[in-house]
């Protein structure tokens, strides 16, 4: 199986790709990014600043499936619609090149409480990218909403960081839903989803990325 991974530098995309190029069933992971990944076996990275310019690509690279663990936040963004370019407009681009060039089988990172009809931004934002992503008609479609997630990240989130450390202080007591993912078990269901092609829509909660 031919792999299209997008958003592998990133703290979930990373430990989906290094899961990915363990992985016996996956032949080749084509992973687009804007910097230079560390050279692998199996690993083909084509590299551009503007990450959109690698879409009429995809055709070519001919993936069998297509995981999107784009994302970022306003603050590291510097606005609302470069936030929005990351987290909705990049992966509906690379989700249409895909299902053209006949990908059965995608899977997408959002967020807990995501919904096109929310009053807040950044959930309102992720349920338009849900929307707009399940109106493609991909065979086999996964949607994983976790929470907040947990792992070293390159760059600072501070605001994400002390809402971290709270999650995790108050862990016993918070209703299961609503304590930390880590990063791995994201990537793990991610993987996992794309590779069996379950046919339909399905939505994984963060209770189940514990």
């Amino acid at each position: 199986m031919k792999l299209l991974l997008l958003g592998a530098t990133g703290l979930v995309g990373s430990r989906t790709l290094k899961l990915a190029l363990a992985s016996p069933a996956i032949s080749e992971v084509i992973a687009p990014t804007r910097k230079p990944l560390p050279p692998a076996t199996g690993l083909t990275n084509p590299v551009a600043q503007r990450l959109e310019t690698l879409v009429p690509l995809v055709a070519q690279w001919k993936p069998d499936a297509a995981i999107c663990a784009l994302g970022t936040t306003q603050a590291i963004a510097g606005s609302k619609a470069a936030f929005r370019h990351v987290d909705h407009e990049l992966p509906v681009a690379f989700a249409r090149a895909a299902h053209d060039a006949g990908v059965r089988s995608f899977a997408i990172v959002t967020a807990l409480g995501a919904s096109a009809n929310s009053r807040f931004f950044y959930t309102r934002t992720k349920g338009e990218v849900e929307r707009d992503i399940r109106q493609i008609g991909f065979r086999s479609l996964t949607i994983c909403r976790p929470s907040l997630i947990g792992g070293e990240r390159d760059e600072a989130r501070r605001a994400e960081g002390m809402a971290l450390t709270l999650a995790r202080t108050l862990g016993p007591v918070l209703p299961k839903r609503f304590q930390v993912n880590p990063a791995g078990a994201i990537a793990a269901a991610l993987l996992e989803a794309a590779m069996a092609g379950q046919a339909g829509c399905r939505w994984i909660g963060s209770e189940e990325m514990s």
